[in-house]
């Protein structure tokens, strides 16, 4: 077990770390973090093993222990990209089976089991076989939120970005022009108003993005005039009517690098609004606090525990997994097709 107290030397070898993150970690924390941090970042490189954190991860994960991090399909990629033998996922469970589907050969960690996902736990392998039953001969997509049971019964994957193309793409292969799409119903409802091809939808919902309203976003202009807002298109599609831009994490932090408001609201999980403040210090952040408490179980002392006892490894049926990474690499195809036009 490493030595976890606050030292001289901690306090020096972790303070660049700290600088970087001072304005969204209080000064009173740090000597709790600072140990562990760095007995993290010296167990990965006696192990070979990295760090996929998503944007949901709390700053002092994301910016100080993390070696890749973005939304989930960024995570998978990059992890099936990397030399390293261990893959520690600082996110939700349906991420580490993705990228354990992309990395079949890695050894892939979640730190704890219980990190789930509400949108992914809305749907089953079963439910999509059954919805396939109801409506033959149409193409499945589905979100990337999901487990790999369910992107083994898929046609195609697709994330919060890509989703219209990804529709309209499936449905001119298959030459129908209707698609299922699961399991978010809000972001199929938001895709549906981008494109021509009928979206029949799934009732699956993210319990951060549905508590958001179109009131809400009315309050955040009455109370901070002038902000930009941008909503991730989880939400509903009244909401996404009340914003600025609409867009994945990924696509929210680009926005704010290109255009750099002067004072912007992320309507999505909390934590990302601290760690996209970091990167520009001179914008200000209205935070809307909706924690996701999946993400939340995720911390730094469990990454710390993950990495020596080697747990919880995250394993996936080789059968699943060969069907799941279909679908996902259909989604692939899509994106770099539209690249090279």
């Amino acid at each position: 077990m490493a030595d976890l107290a606050y030292t001289p030397a901690v306090a020096e070898a972790t303070r660049d770390l700290y600088r970087k993150v001072a304005k969204v970690v209080p000064e009173i924390e740090w000597p709790v973090h600072a140990p562990t941090i760095l007995a993290i970042n010296a167990l990965k490189r006696e192990k070979n093993a990295v760090i996929l954190a998503h944007n949901y991860m709390t700053p002092e994960i994301f910016h100080c222990v993390a070696d890749v991090v973005g939304d989930s399909l960024q995570l998978a990629r990059e992890a099936a990209k990397t030399d390293a033998r261990i893959i520690v996922q600082a996110g939700v469970h349906f991420m580490a089976e993705t990228s354990k589907v992309l990395s079949p050969d890695k050894t892939v960690l979640i730190p704890d089991p219980e990190a789930g996902c509400s949108l992914a736990d809305s749907i089953s392998g079963a439910d999509v076989r059954l919805l396939k039953q109801k409506y033959p001969g149409l193409p499945v997509v589905t979100y990337v939120n999901t487990s790999a049971e369910v992107k083994a019964e898929s046609d195609v994957c697709c994330t919060s970005s890509n989703a219209a193309a990804v529709v309209e793409d499936i449905a001119r292969e298959w030459g129908v022009d209707a698609v299922l799409m699961v399991p978010d119903e809000f972001l199929a409802l938001n895709t549906a108003k981008k494109t021509a091809v009928k979206i029949i939808s799934w009732k699956g919902h993210c319990e951060v993005h549905e508590r958001f309203t179109a009131a809400d976003i009315r309050g955040f202009r009455e109370a901070h005039p002038g902000v930009v807002v941008l909503a991730h298109p989880e939400c509903q599609p009244e909401v996404i009517a009340e914003a600025d831009f609409a867009g994945s994490t990924s696509g929210m932090l680009s926005y704010v690098g290109k255009h750099r408001p002067g004072r912007v609201v992320l309507v999505t999980e909390c934590s990302m609004s601290d760690n996209v403040a970091v990167e520009f210090p001179e914008i200000e952040f209205v935070r809307p606090c909706n924690l996701c408490p999946h993400m939340k179980r995720i911390t730094l002392p469990k990454i710390l525990h993950s990495l020596e006892t080697m747990s919880v490894e995250v394993i996936v049926d080789p059968a699943v997994a060969a069907r799941a990474k279909k679908s996902v690499e259909r989604m692939l195809a899509v994106g770099a097709a539209k690249k090279a036009a």
